[in-house]
Order: C-alpha cells, then structure tokens, then sequence
C-alpha cells in the first residue's frame, strides 16, 4: 500500500460554507505511515457524482479515504454510494442496530427510525466504532485496496483516526516510514531564509522546505527510513544544521505555539505579565489567555488605543508630544505603564499603524515593541504587509516573538 486519496462529501463545502477541515487533518496524518497523498477531492452530496468520483480513486490508489455522508438523513449517501461501486446490497446489521437503540435509550431518546440506515453495511464492510457520534465508519478491503468512511464532524472524525483507524493501518503500510520536524523562525523573509539555507534545499533524504505561516517562516526536514528511529536519525543533523544557520530565529518546533512557550516561561521564572495595546487591538492578551492557566501569570491587559487612554495610564503626554504615539519610545513607556499599573514583573507594549490611513507620516504597516522586564527595556520595530488584519496578526506575533527573547535573557 503506497498511494492515497482523501475525499471530502458535503455540498456545504462546495458552496464554501464550511471550510475542508478533515482533509487537512488527515493530508497531515498520511506522511507518519509511509503513505504517498496524490489526490484530494470534494463532492457534493449527488449519489451519481460521488460516484464517479469513487471510480476514478478506486482505479488508482491503494488507500481511499472518505470524510462525511454517513448521517442519517436522505442526503447522506456515502454508504449507498460505495455500495454502488462496489455492486453490494445494503443491509442493517443486527450487532449495529443494536448498538445503536443504546445509545439513545441512554439518553432517553426514542431513535427516529431514518437513523436505522446508520447500522447498515455491505458485505465487504466492518463497522469502524464511533465513540462519539451515532454514525459507525466502514472499513472496506476488497481487490487489493482498503477504502475507509469516517464521519463529517471534525470531533468525531479525529477521534476515530486517532482510536481505531491509524493503528491497523500502521500495521497494515509497507516499504519506508516518513518522519518530519518542521521548525518555526521569526524575523526573516522568506526569500532570506531561502538564502541562507540554500546549500540545504538540494538533499533528496532527508529533504527541507521551506514555507511562509502565520506565525513565521516553517522549515520542515523529512526523512523517509525502514524504522521511525532511523528516519529521525536522518533529521537530526540537518535540524542542527539549520538551527546554526538561522539561530536565534529559531522559536520552536512541531506543535509548539508561542503563547504557551511563554506561558511556561513565566511559570519556570515565577515571573506574571500585563501588557498595554495600541496597534494590536487586544490580540496579545487574547492570544495569551488562549492557554488554560494563563490566570496563574497574566495580571490583564489594556487596549490603550487612544492618546487620552495612554496617558492615563501612565504614558507620559510630552512623549506623545514629543516622538508621536507610534515611535519606541511611547511603545517602551506603555510596556513600563503596563508593568507598574498592573503590578507585574513584565510589561508589554505595542504601538503602531495597521491602516488604512498613515498616522503622523508613518507609514501602514510601522510597528513598535517593548517589553520592560524590570531589569531592562527591551524594542523592537518590524514593517509588515500593509492590510489591517495582516499588521495586527504579525505585530501580535512579533510581540510574542520579543517577549520570549526577553524572557530567555532575564537573568
């Protein structure tokens, strides 16, 4: 089993009214087992175009996966579907039905009885447990290739990946296992960072590529070996390679976020936070409350975006006055504000234009940091994209970016 298809079942999604969540997910899963992922499809939910959509995977790839379909109501028709490509009757599975009068019973429902077309299978189907949902997914193995239904809704779906469906297909792959790591970096262009590990970008095994997110610049090294340990093997002189090359750049790995890496930076120090916001709106201390026991060292947050709401707060006028509030000073007297009003050991400020319009003949897209970590003042400046929402998100995580730094260097 080498090649895969993902396909994703639902007119919702073909209206855009829903984004294709699933596919992500799973395209994400495929590389761990080996698996080659050519194609990824959406289809409404038309019995005859689903159709035809199965024929064309189940003619060129070992491996089909499905997403959604299998509710109870008329145009939920994945199961019928399969059933026609396969020439197989459908028909409710005693074990199923069962199963399923319990799980309403338990909630002292009485089943519609449309929900009885969730217990059926085909002859070349086992039921898939659904431990959060009504809708049993298929595991169908027939001429050589497994083609495997899973339910819509994003919970249920990983769950059942995660529970039942991943580990018997990691027994089931041949050949190589794929490995990744993908490292995060802030603070460079992607061209720049292109640049700089260009002699990198040409190895065939382990490979590195190198794409722009969010929160940073991504390098993901993958590594394709017999066992897991030595695909990892293959990654690790390239990731040190690469954390020489970009150096402080470098802010995590994998799953790593940049709120919770603070978060436990604060915690290990015993250190609390507050900020003060202009540019950013408030998205810092969202971001930063966005992690389950932020309470325990984030004092609060304040959204200064007026001049009058800066001063009184501590932003002394002259400065206003003097450099204009989108300058590193203002941003180093808020972080300094922020710390002593609040009563925290760091202070966080940001300051700057998101847009449209120029403010005090700076350009859209200026941006000011500081963070005050009672030892020190430490600024920075960044010029992004010039769209509103695209300077609040990269000032956001240039804030989180320069904290961390500040965090690492208190002593």
């Amino acid at each position: 089993m080498k090649t895969a298809e993902i396909i994703s079942i639902g007119t919702e999604l073909l209206l855009g009214e829903i984004t294709d969540t699933n596919s992500s997910f799973l395209a994400g899963q495929l590389p761990a087992l080996g698996l080659d992922l050519y194609w990824i499809s959406q289809v409404g939910d038309n019995r005859a175009r689903l159709l035809e959509v199965l024929q064309r995977a189940w003619g060129r790839s070992d491996l089909i996966l499905l997403t959604g379909g299998l509710g109870p109501t008329e145009d939920d028709i994945t199961r019928e579907a399969i059933a026609d490509l396969l020439g197989e009757e459908l028909k409710v599975d005693p074990r199923l039905e069962q199963e399923l009068r319990r799980y309403f019973a338990s909630r002292n429902i009485n089943m519609p009885e449309r929900n009885l077309k969730q217990a059926t299978l085909i002859p070349s189907a086992q039921a898939i447990p659904n431990p959060q949902g009504t809708a049993p997914g298929w595991w169908v193995e027939k001429e050589g290739r497994i083609l495997l239904a899973m339910p819509g809704p994003p919970g249920e779906l990983t769950r059942m990946w995660r529970q039942e469906v991943q580990p018997r297909l990691r027994a089931r792959v041949e050949g190589a296992i794929l490995v990744t790591r993908t490292l995060k970096s802030w603070g460079m262009t992607e061209a720049a960072v292109d640049e700089r590990l260009s002699p990198l970008l040409s190895s065939s095994n382990p490979t590195l590529a190198v794409y722009a997110k969010v929160d940073g610049i991504y390098l993901r090294i993958a590594a394709k070996a017999a066992t897991e340990e030595a695909a990892r093997a293959l990654i690790l002189p390239v990731e040190t390679e690469v954390r020489e090359l970009l150096g402080e750049h470098i802010w995590g790995a994998d799953d790593d976020s940049l709120e919770v890496i603070i978060g436990e930076l604060l915690k290990e120090k015993g250190l609390t936070l507050a900020t003060m916001e202009s540019c950013t709106g408030g998205l810092v201390a969202s971001t930063i409350t966005d992690v389950p026991g932020s309470s325990n060292y984030f004092k609060g947050g304040v959204v200064a975006y007026s001049n009058e709401v800066k001063i009184a707060y501590g932003v002394p006028a002259h400065l206003i006055a003097e450099h204009g509030a989108v300058s590193p000073e203002v941003a180093q007297a808020m972080a300094s504000a922020a710390r002593l009003r609040l009563g925290a050991d760091i202070g966080l400020g940001t300051t700057g234009v998101a847009g449209p319009d120029q403010i005090e003949g700076k350009t859209v897209g200026t941006v000011y940091i500081a963070v005050d970590n009672g030892q020190g003042i430490h600024t920075a400046s960044g010029r992004y994209p010039p769209q509103r929402l695209r300077v609040k998100r990269a000032a956001t995580t240039a804030a989180l970016f320069e904290l961390r730094r500040a965090l690492l260097s208190r002593r």
